[in-house]
């Protein structure tokens, strides 16, 4: 609520700043006209009679924009805002026909009198015309108002719509976390029983790794030097963790711009799965990965081999790190998996943010 309230008043603002001054430059019209007349000075008098003949429509105008649009159509009777428009309408300007005939019947002034037309004042009109004018202020009033309402909804729905989006990926990006966490402390409790030395270098390893996930992670993007550190903290903490020979390569721009930044924990989700799909018990296992930066566009190909009893089912964060690059990239990403009996491979290209 505390983010509508201002959005809120500058709807209303906008719409009374286009109300003013359209009431503003009406009233003024009678003064413009003595000058457009070339009369020598302003006759008062005939201004006031000109603002005689406005006032009714101003009045009306009010009744309109803050009683019966309020609290008549805006509450769907719709019926009852037209019946109540027409009457009031009918009733005002008949009323001021009746009252300016009598005028004429009774005191015995003339027309000229009442209303003098091209002395700085409006053209008299009829009573019926009257009633089409005014019915004709009541239906701009009435688009104005909805316009202004329109362009309300359209920003709470777009506000809307970026809020879910932005509470949708951090809640997929923390998701994210648990899921990394779980999986290296298991790492981590294999190598108490293997060598107590080994596992003290994979706490200190994960220690530098969680507080680049606590910390660095919460932004929307990282360094890409500090995302690369991140994974070869990782890429150390697996090489305790499997005893058996793996081919392990990491290959990146070791001279990465400081300013070229990435949406963190996107790459890691990659290499988890590489190693948890990658990696057989009893056979020759194999993990390469390039990272390279062409143009403002990284890319990444992860490659790891094929076991049928590798790793088990699959997880939660390969669907995750997809729908997050929907949602912050759109089209500008491409995600191509390629899968053969003895080879499994991702190949990321994501746009690279540039962070002054």
């Amino acid at each position: 609520m505390k983010l509508k309230k201002p959005l809120i008043r500058k709807q209303i603002i906008g719409e009374n700043l286009v109300y003013s001054g359209i009431w503003a430059v009406v009233y003024l019209i009678p003064i413009m006209n003595s000058t457009l007349m070339s009369e020598a000075y302003i006759d008062f008098n005939k201004v006031f009679l000109a603002w005689g003949k406005i006032t009714p429509y101003f009045i009306l105008f009010m009744l309109n924009n803050q009683v019966f649009i309020r609290f008549q159509l805006n509450r769907g009777r719709i019926a009852w805002y037209l019946l109540t428009c027409l009457l009031m309408i009918c009733v005002t300007f008949g009323c001021i026909e009746v009252y300016e005939q009598w005028r004429i019947a009774v005191l015995g002034e003339s027309v000229g009198e009442l209303i003098q037309p091209r002395h700085a004042s409006l053209t008299d009109l009829r009573w019926y015309w009257n009633i089409v004018l005014a019915a004709f202020m009541f239906c701009a009033n009435l688009g104005i108002k909805k316009f202004y309402e329109a362009m309300q909804r359209d920003e709470d729905n777009e506000r809307l719509a970026r809020e879910n989006v932005e509470a949708e990926m951090y809640y997929l990006k923390y998701q994210i976390n648990p899921h990394f966490l779980m999986n290296t402390l298991n790492n981590i409790h294999a190598l108490i029983d293997i060598d107590a030395k080994m596992a003290k270098r994979g706490l200190i390893e994960l220690s530098e790794m969680m507080r680049h996930v606590v910390y660095e992670s919460s932004a929307d993007t990282i360094p890409i030097s500090a995302d690369m550190k991140f994974i070869e903290n990782y890429i150390e903490l697996m090489r305790v963790r499997y005893s058996q020979q793996i081919d392990i390569r990491f290959n990146y721009p070791k001279n990465l711009p400081s300013h070229y930044a990435i949406p963190p924990l996107v790459l890691i989700v990659f290499v988890e799965n590489a190693f948890k799909h990658g990696v057989g018990r009893r056979c020759d296992s194999f993990i390469h990965i390039d990272v390279t930066l062409n143009h403002q566009t990284l890319q990444a190909t992860i490659c790891n081999s094929v076991h049928p009893t590798a790793g088990g089912k699959k997880g939660i964060g390969l669907e995750n790190v997809r729908r997050r690059l929907e949602h912050i990239f759109d089209t500008r990403y491409s995600l191509d998996i390629e899968q053969t009996e003895e080879k499994y491979c991702v190949n990321l290209k994501i746009p690279v943010a540039y962070e002054s």
